[in-house]
């Protein structure tokens, strides 16, 4: 029992060695989940609940790092710790430092490798790393990547050495300086352009495998034939890999199918098959098994759902969304994912699952995730809780073009070489990552011609590689006759200025109703919105004037909308919402009654 105690007492003394070493920044707002987040307990959920594996290890948590000039030797010592997985400029990293396009980030941990892994291939998984990264495990090169958004992973295990390793990573971030998309990130934030992320910003993990494992999962329903394709990404496929895939409908076996030789499974679902809608966001559950001369090599849990997205031309001749074959009117919030503490990253798991929740109270069936990628979870959260969700390709170039509004005149950017391969290979990776999850309904490749380029080139590309999801071409940009829409955008009311009877038309952005919450502000002085009240009412009333206005719109062509926006974000102030989730600025129970009314409007007829 002595021993037990000393122990106790030895972790609670290494506990606050380690709150000594690490301190949120002062001097912004915060969330209320900050003051959750610990050096010890940082995102500690499993990151990947579409593809999960029982066994794993999280290397969240305190990490050396240091600020270098670029292209230098690794540095001889570190300027101090960071709270990883959060940006260098975030306050909850610790550090609150601007790094630049001229310097690097690099950062140091050990790990340990448990001894039940022996025998095992270890992966190095990274959430997301904004933007260029390499990585070294024991002073050996094992991998780099490009891109700020999506996960990637490394086989590790032959540059493993006994028990203690180290892992040291660096990354370059050029922000507006560079060609790579980089969504809302600026130097000098300002308006609708916010503070630079640069480094790691999702989770950090290991995870043991055997010498053959699945690398990705992808999952296609098809209610019209009831039909689940799984197709499961072997890393060395053989002819010997059998994948096996059984359905569940809560602890019940539905269905199942078996593939060889590298082929999709396909399982003829039951004829009662429950399908997937806002209303009603069932979930099977999954058991994905590959197995060798009979033997299992590797298991992934996983999920599905049946759902269709299509489009359809109603009575009238106006082509409408259409879920599960259904006319449904899409509605949500412009959603950028932005918080004051972590930036790109929720402080916690509560967090990052909290708007979505608000968004559903608010009577929502859609959300638009705004020139951002959000964590795995986070979209497992909208397939949990029935929130269709539109995915932007965040925009980029470092071509001023676009921020200076010279769009307007109509014709698209020239990008280099090197840029437009940047583009292409990240919205690729970007439709990868997010294949299998349900809740994604809709691509929009462009926002406002920011960075547009090759628009009908892109837009075909896009709905030849998925052809199970609708593509909005140019949200609010340059207009090409492509894809499944015309996006309009419209401040602050709504208006249907153009019409396409061809594809079906939607409000892509409006709204933007501001109220500057005092004490609830990133800055005291530069609060921005496209118009501003002073009060609860008066900004519930004006939102329900416009929604009104839009709910007349409907019968004349619009067939799905997008306010603006969930939440304040740095100096806008036009969100439902202040940026720190402190306060809800307009009255719930009118909001979600009138927001019912429009996303019911085509459904009841």
């Amino acid at each position: 029992m002595k021993n037990v105690w000393l122990l106790l007492a030895f972790w609670g003394a290494f506990a606050v060695q380690l709150h000594a070493q690490w301190k949120m920044v002062d001097g912004k707002i915060r969330t209320q989940w900050a003051e959750q987040v610990t050096p010890e307990n940082v995102l500690p959920e499993y990151p990947r609940p579409i593809m999960e594996r029982k066994d794993w290890k999280n290397l969240n948590g305190l990490w050396d790092y240091a600020i270098v000039e670029r292209g230098k030797h690794m540095p001889d010592a570190f300027d101090g710790q960071i709270l990883v997985p959060f940006a260098a400029e975030s306050a909850l990293s610790g550090v609150g430092k601007t790094v630049g396009a001229e310097k690097e980030l690099v950062y140091r941990r050990s790990f340990d490798i448990p001894s039940s892994w022996k025998g095992k291939k270890v992966l190095l998984h990274f959430g997301a790393v904004d933007w260029k990264t390499d990585v070294w495990v024991n002073g050996i090169k094992v991998g780099s990547h490009t891109g700020g958004f999506t996960p990637f992973s490394f086989d590790i295990t032959e540059a493993l050495q006994g028990k203690e390793n180290t892992l040291m990573v660096k990354v370059w971030d050029p922000t507006d300086q560079g060609y790579q998309p980089r969504g809302k990130q600026v130097s000098r934030p300002e308006g609708i352009w916010y503070t630079p992320v640069t480094g790691i910003w999702q989770t950090v993990w290991l995870e043991p495998v055997s010498e053959s494992y699945i690398q990705d999962l992808r999952i296609t329903p098809d209610i019209d034939h009831s039909l689940l394709s799984v197709q499961a990404v072997v890393n060395e496929a053989t002819s010997k890999d059998l994948v096996e895939v059984k359905v569940f409908d809560g602890r019940k076996l539905v269905a199942q199918g078996k593939s060889i030789n590298g082929g999709c499974v396909q399982i003829e679902m039951p004829e009662d098959v429950k399908l997937w809608s806002p209303d009603s966001p069932f979930l099977y559950t999954l058991k994905v098994a590959l197995k060798q001369g009979g033997k299992v090599k590797d298991e992934v849990d996983s999920y599905a759902a049946m759902r269709k997205y299509s489009t359809r031309r109603d009575a009238n001749g106006i082509v409408r969304l259409e879920l599960n074959n259904q006319p449904l009117f899409q509605f949500g919030p412009l959603d950028q994912g932005w918080w004051p503490d972590g930036l790109y990253t929720a402080p916690t798991d509560e967090a990052l699952r909290y708007d979505i929740q608000k968004t559903k109270d608010f009577g929502f069936n859609m959300i638009r995730k705004h020139i951002k990628v959000e964590p795995a979870r986070w979209y497992t959260y909208c397939d949990q809780m029935g929130i269709i969700v539109w995915q932007d390709m965040p925009s980029g170039d470092r071509n001023p073009e676009w921020q200076n509004r010279k769009y307007f005149e109509g014709t698209e950017m020239k990008r280099s070489a090197e840029s437009e391969a940047c583009y292409r290979k990240e919205w690729k990776e970007i439709m990868d990552a997010l294949y299998s999850y349900p809740c994604i309904a809709t691509w929009i490749p462009f926002n406002e011609a920011w960075g547009q380029f090759k628009t009908p080139e892109i837009v075909e590309w896009t709905k030849q590689y998925d052809p199970t999801r609708l593509v909005d071409p140019a949200s609010g940009g340059n207009h090409y006759t492509c894809g499944d829409m015309l996006d309009l955008h419209n401040y602050p009311a709504p208006e249907l200025y153009l019409y396409d009877a061809q594809r079906a038309t939607v409000l892509g952005e409006y709204g933007g109703i501001g109220w500057v919450v005092q004490e609830h502000i990133w800055e005291p002085d530069r609060n921005w919105g496209y118009i501003q009240f002073n009060s609860s009412k008066e900004v519930t009333d004006e939102y329900v004037k416009y929604a009104e206005q839009l709910y007349n719109l409907i019968p004349r062509g619009f067939s799905a909308a997008v306010y603006t926006q969930t939440t304040d974000v740095e100096v806008e102030v036009n969100g439902l919402m202040t940026y720190d989730r402190k306060v809800i600025k307009v009255d719930e129970k009118r909001i979600k009654a009138i927001n019912r009314k429009l996303c019911e409007s085509l459904s009841k007829k």
